[in-house]
């Protein structure tokens, strides 16, 4: 014959198996919404990539070309300076 302390350890024993099912297909959800979110998260970041890049690449191509500008500033001025010098040289 059972003993009510043997049916109450067999209640509670199913109620918690019961409760752990519960929370291991609970558990199971949250990491696979987990994964969707750092999936979400790691194509944010690829089009913030592809976004970033597209924004250095005129950049990038301004600042050569200023570079370029002043570089032929500098060769202008040098071009002058000597005419100078030789319009000066030309008058002494």
């Amino acid at each position: 014959m059972i003993s009510p302390t043997q049916i109450l350890l067999i209640v509670v024993v199913s109620a918690l198996s019961v409760v752990l099912v519960i929370i291991g297909v609970q558990v199971f959800y949250l990491f696979r919404e987990f994964r969707r979110s750092v999936e979400k998260v790691n194509k944010v970041l690829d089009d913030v990539g592809t976004v970033s890049s597209a924004i250095t690449k005129p950049i990038a191509s301004l600042s050569n070309s200023l570079g370029n500008f002043s570089g032929m500033a500098g060769i202008f001025s040098w071009l002058l300076s000597l005419k100078k010098k030789k319009e000066r040289d030309n008058n002494e």
